[in-house]
């Protein structure tokens, strides 16, 4: 059975920082397409980046680029996402997914609540 549990989420002020995980288990992270994605209350779920199993690259979302990081420790299992200068527009639920070759996902985590205050 797959499992995808993100942390690392909570309230924290614009301009600031947060870094969430995502630890995996029933999966072998080194062998996945990983990603991020976000739903905002009333919005539909966007998505964020992904970390690339066959070749180490990652993808961004175009509002997030420059700002987000996401990175992954295989021996961990666990795929993380550095946000530096949140803003409250990036208040959101935070998923963490499996993605398979056909870059479609397999898996999603519960997800964790970001708050940016203003």
């Amino acid at each position: 059975q797959v499992r995808l549990v993100e942390s690392g989420g909570g309230l924290v002020q614009a301009g600031g920082s947060l870094r969430l995980s995502c630890a995996a288990s029933g999966l072998t992270v080194s062998r996945y397409h990983m990603g991020w994605f976000r739903q905002a209350p009333g919005k539909e779920r966007e998505f964020l980046a992904q970390s690339r199993w066959t070749d180490g690259g990652t993808d961004y979302g175009q509002f997030v680029k420059g700002r987000f990081t996401i990175s992954r420790d295989n021996a961990e299992n666990t795929v993380y996402l550095q946000m530096n200068n949140l803003k409250p527009e990036d208040t959101a639920v935070y998923y963490c997914a499996g993605i398979n070759n056909g870059f479609t996902v397999d898996y999603w985590g519960k997800g964790t609540l970001v708050t940016v205050s203003s």
